[in-house]
């Protein structure tokens, strides 16, 4: 049975403030939890009906996971999903240690301000799908734990590394020793351009770009070409659509 400071409480980790005050973030859906139960995430509550409870109950003391048998239509007051999905846990936020060193044989990725929820989840997972370990965010980048953004990531949260950071000061000492690939609008054409295996791909805000500071940080400026008749194509491409194609690229020239 679920309490009603436990409703309230929960329903108050929606507010950024309060999830960097507690240290704890949400996820929620039967997939997501099974695949956060195999992480290495901390759990600090699990909240899920009784069926779900009844699979996972091993995990769960094998693990020392404290949950709380639920119905649906307690799921339902404390869930932010249109359709709540059997289970919804508590986790602590992950104390991830940034070391630039690391960096210097590895393929990053830096995003100057993305704002919108769902394009920042699809880039973790994009990281993710290629082998990417690091993410480097402008302070004011949307929020990688608010439920949106766990959400859209399907778990791969749990396997990049995320940082908030002062990134144009990070990107100019970094640059001296690797390269700093842009996405820009005048770059070089990203599927004839010689690619390193390392360095780092540079994304920037969906409907400004990267901005004129963090710009002057590029060494390599790129960008993907469209295929489509110059008088009839989109404007541009969606930050997370660009993310993977420039992964994908990097990846294909150095793989064997």
């Amino acid at each position: 049975m679920i309490s009603g400071n436990q409703i309230k409480f929960i329903r108050s980790l929606t507010r950024k403030k309060v999830r960097d005050e507690m240290g704890l973030f949400i996820a929620e859906g039967s997939t997501l939890v099974e695949d956060l139960l195999q992480s290495t995430f901390i759990f600090d509550h699990l909240y899920a009906v009784k069926d779900w409870l009844d699979v996972y109950a091993p995990v769960l003391q094998e693990k020392r996971i404290r949950h709380t048998e639920i119905s649906q239509s307690q799921l339902e007051r404390i869930s932010q999903q249109v359709t709540p999905n059997k289970a919804l846990a508590v986790l602590r936020k992950p104390d991830w240690k940034f070391n630039p060193d690391a960096l210097s044989d590895k393929l990053s990725i830096a995003l100057d301000t993305i704002s919108d929820p769902g394009n920042m989840g699809t880039i973790i997972r994009v990281a993710d799908w290629f082998g990417i370990q690091t993410i480097l965010c402008t302070y004011d980048t949307t929020d990688c734990f608010s439920s949106k953004v766990v959400q859209a990531s399907m778990g791969s949260i749990a396997r990049v590394n995320i940082h908030c950071l002062d990134l144009k000061s990070v990107l100019s000492s970094l640059k001296i020793q690797l390269p700093v690939y842009g996405a820009v609008l005048n770059g070089k054409n990203v599927f004839s351009e010689k690619l390193t295996s390392h360095g780092i791909i540079l994304i920037g805000n969906e409907s400004q770009g990267i901005s004129p500071g963090i710009r002057d940080c590029i060494t390599h400026p790129l960008t993907i070409p469209s295929f489509a008749p110059e008088t009839s194509h989109a404007e541009s491409l969606n930050a997370s659509v660009a993310t993977a194609i420039l992964a994908a690229e990097f990846r294909r020239q150095h793989t064997r």
